[in-house]
């Protein structure tokens, strides 16, 4: 495995430039404008790939797509999302943008005017372009096709798992099988029918493995035997809390806390079965797309990403879901995979976010980025040159919809992460390397106000270089009420966990 790292030279597809529309394009003899296809999936948590080998990873996951992706290609072992939403998250991939930037801060309330999402300069430069399938941002429940685009296929909101009506180009049209297999039949066809010889751009939107997590038939119980561990971070001891602000525990008892998931829809161990198993048809997905590419002659002319559009806790620390800035909400998995390109097994270890993926698909088309654009290429990495000119990341989330968590930011520096909160609310401050399950808060211990004042001046040295970053304040909707396990509910897990 070849492992990207540290400081090195960028190689970069530059040429001479000529301004077209606002930013900048890059003509190079040696250098053809790439296919790009990026696969995105919804909530899949980073550590859940069979090559991985964490203390959360499952040992009887099977993805073999992924791992073929990460073995003859590159995994960036270090991405994460700024704000780890589905909503906010996709705006931040189509705009390169922070959320404080672009405004869609959560998924109730999305922007329609604004910057052009990067599809729309690939189609100024001569890319015909495509998007198939959940979009969930700006317009969040309309599948009207989207600025940037020559073919749409989408649903409205989360879509369904089975039988689901799409928007296809404008047109009404119904499909019945499941979700995932409809949608890369779609991307299949797409490919295989395009008359152009015009470079193309594919974004490929998965709805899995999001809630309610529902397998494909033909994978549903194939974990049913398997043995489930609890994370250790969930048991309710003092070890897991006690340094903790205590809106970590309360969330314990709410719809998106362990002892009262999804309002007792599900135990813990049927949800996490569910989860996995509903990976498994996402990694035949992938196959499914590299194959197409290898057989059609295509691959060695082709950029393809795979990414998640947030985590997703399964019990760390008493919670289900994201929105926070622990390890297993904000990380994603991000792999890629360009024959020719990208020197197999490729490991990029330098931090890379969500805002930086529409700058990273720009510079495959030969282009620069916008004015606009917060995030940077990353492209040179994964072409095995290591760079300095990477920045740590930051993140944010903003309070509202369900769960009520408060507005945070949060950033990381070598070791440790600092995560500071909009009000009274205790502070958090880790040791990633020697506590990477984030359990000792460690900013009421003297021997790191020196970590902790270094930490906050970098987060506010970044929140002041954006202009302070006005708070939102949002009206109480219906909807976002914290629903709390009543008295006589059973819980989704047993007291006695350790």
């Amino acid at each position: 495995m070849k492992t990207i790292g540290g400081v090195g030279a960028a190689n970069l597809l530059s040429g001479c430039n000529s301004h077209i529309g606002g930013f900048s394009r890059h003509d190079s003899n040696e250098q053809k404008q790439r296919n790009m296809v990026f696969v995105l999936s919804d909530d899949h948590r980073y550590d859940f790939m069979s090559f991985m080998d964490g203390p959360g990873t499952p040992d009887f996951l099977e993805t073999p797509n992924m791992d073929r992706m990460a073995e003859e290609g590159a995994h960036l072992a270090n991405a994460s999302v700024s704000t780890p939403l589905c909503a906010p998250s996709r705006a931040s991939i189509l705009t390169g943008q922070y959320a404080h930037e672009h405004g869609v801060i959560d998924n109730q309330r999305t922007k329609v005017d604004h910057v052009p999402f990067f599809p729309q300069h690939l189609q100024d430069a001569g890319y015909e372009t495509a998007f198939i399938g959940k979009w969930h941002t700006y317009h969040a429940d309309n599948a009207q096709p989207r600025p940037g685009f020559d073919h749409w296929v989408s649903f409205e909101g989360q879509g369904e798992y089975f039988s689901q009506v799409f928007n296809v180009n404008g047109d009404r049209v119904k499909r019945k099988g499941y979700i995932t297999d409809v949608l890369t039949n779609f991307a299949r066809q797409w490919i295989n029918n395009r008359d152009s010889d015009k470079p193309f751009f594919l974004f490929l939107s998965h709805k899995a493995p999001h809630a309610w997590f529902h397998p494909a038939p033909r994978h549903k119980g194939r974990y049913a035997n398997k043995s489930i561990d609890y994370p250790k971070t969930m048991a309710s001891k003092n070890a897991n809390y006690g340094q903790k602000p205590n809106w970590v525990k309360n969330q314990r008892e709410g719809v998106r806390g362990v002892n009262y998931i999804f309002g007792g829809r599900f135990n813990y161990k049927r949800l996490y079965r569910r989860y996995t198993e509903t990976l498994l048809a996402l990694d035949e997905s992938i196959g499914t797309i590299m194959d197409q590419l290898d057989e059609s002659g295509l691959a060695d002319s082709t950029l393809l990403l795979y990414m998640g559009d947030n985590g997703y806790s399964l019990g760390e620390h008493g919670l289900i879901g994201k929105q926070t800035a622990y390890e297993t909400s904000v990380r994603v998995p991000l792999l890629a995979y360009a024959p020719g390109l990208i020197e197999p097994g490729t490991v990029v270890n330098e931090w890379v976010e969500n805002v930086d993926i529409a700058p990273t698909f720009l510079e495959g088309a030969g282009q620069s980025p916008p004015d606009y654009v917060s995030g940077e290429s990353f492209l040179s990495e994964i072409k095995g040159n290591s760079s300095s000119r990477r920045k740590e990341p930051f993140y944010e989330s903003f309070w509202g919809g369900v769960p009520q968590h408060p507005t945070m930011f949060s950033t990381r520096k070598g070791r440790y992460k600092y995560i500071w909160y909009y009000g009274p609310i205790t502070d958090e401050l880790y040791d990633l390397k020697s506590d990477p399950l984030e359990q000792h808060n460690l900013i009421g211990d003297k021997k790191y106000q020196k970590h902790f004042k270094e930490m906050h001046d970098r987060l506010f040295d970044w929140i002041e270089a954006n202009g302070n970053i006005q708070i939102p304040l949002q009206r109480r909707r219906k909807g976002n009420k914290e629903k709390k396990r009543p008295k006589k509910a059973p819980k989704t897990v047993p007291d006695d966990i350790e």
